[in-house]
């Protein structure tokens, strides 16, 4: 028990800024969306759903892009308006009507598209995500680790929000206790940030629902070939799609991203949690004829689960009650992470 105590407290005095950087950014990413509510024309507006209407508005944003265009994900009803993004790493966010409301040529342009880049990539690109889902991989461990360490405690708990003096021992106890309390949700949400980032790791937990192989087929686009085409024909393609899937909202729109390949639309059925939904079409840019689909609601147990992970870690799900849950376990992280490594390192006595 003293080794692991050890283990548990130096690996905690040595990242636990990172995981404390990640529980803050992680926390302020939950309320992107009312922030942008707050700061942007538009956002509150209801979005259009008719064909029509949104290829109209597809062709305004490609217009008024100052890159090339990658992807478009179309407003729903939480946030009204439609984010583009570009090759380049650029984007905008554009009105109802596809007209430019504000964009940003880098994540240093915007605070929520530098806080995005800093708790997924730390700032450094794929290096730092897989540096994030390490030091996700370790904090279940701490987890894992601190309720064993907690059981041969228990009968002295006591719910302390901070702790009752700022010396190694009172923050030790409030660690200890405060984190019992955090650790089940905690855990569903590192395992859920893990299995998004280091996709090893997600074959393993979903193993025993489905294969790989499976997974992998649900999603693999049509192996034809699209043709060039100057100008795609978006109404078209949004008409089909919404014959096709008549229940799904559309979510997403991405181009072809070399010689030959194939528009892609992303829609989210009723039952889909994932806010961009999983199910998927594909179609060929010049002759806007649909090539293949794969609905949601048919993929692999393993690809369902696997869809949860998202919406749940970063609480698109539950409503106001768990995004305060979320925000609260997030907080805790920031506290617990910073004042280990402060009493750790600095304090004492």
């Amino acid at each position: 028990m003293r080794l692991l105590a050890w283990i548990h407290r130096w690996t905690g005095g040595l990242i636990g800024l990172l995981l404390a950087l990640l529980g803050a950014t992680g926390t302020l990413l939950l309320w992107k969306e009312e922030y942008l509510g707050f700061t942007l024309d538009g956002a509150d507006a209801t979005p259009l759903r008719d064909p029509a209407s949104i290829a109209r508005a597809t062709e305004q944003m490609f217009a008024a892009a100052t890159g090339t265009p990658r992807s478009i994900i179309f407003a729903h009803d939480g946030f009204g308006l439609n984010t583009l993004s570009t090759i380049e790493g650029g984007g905008l966010y554009a009105n109802q009507a596809g007209k430019f409301v504000t964009g940003w040529s880098s994540v240093w342009d915007r605070p929520e598209t530098l806080l995005f880049d800093l708790h997924h990539h730390l700032l450094m690109g794929e290096a730092g995500e897989i540096i994030s889902g390490v030091a996700g991989l370790i904090g279940i461990g701490f987890i894992i680790t601190g309720l064993i360490l907690w059981w041969s405690t228990r009968k002295t708990f006591k719910l302390r929000l901070w702790p009752a003096r700022m010396t190694r021992s009172a923050i030790i106890r409030q660690h200890r206790d405060i984190g019992v309390i955090i650790a089940p949700l905690l855990f569903i949400t590192m395992l859920a940030g893990v299995m998004m980032v280091l996709r090893p790791v997600a074959k393993v937990v979903l193993l025993p629902l489905s294969s790989t192989e499976e997974m992998q087929a649900a999603l693999a686009p049509p192996k034809a070939k699209g043709g060039s085409a100057e100008n795609i024909d978006w109404q078209k393609i949004y008409s089909k799609a919404a014959a096709h899937f008549p229940e799904a909202e559309l979510r997403v729109a991405s181009l072809p991203c070399e010689r030959g390949g194939l528009v892609t639309l992303r829609m989210k059925q009723p039952s889909e949690w994932l806010p961009n939904g999983r199910t998927l079409l594909w179609f060929d840019p010049a002759t806007a004829r649909l090539l293949d689909s794969r609905d949601a609601n048919e993929h692999p147990v393993g690809l369902k689960a696997f869809n949860l992970a998202y919406p749940i870690h970063a609480a698109k799900v539950g409503g106001w009650a768990f995004k305060m849950l979320q925000t609260i376990t997030g907080l805790a992280l920031t506290m617990l992470g910073t004042l280990a490594v402060w009493s750790f390192w600095f304090r004492k006595a």
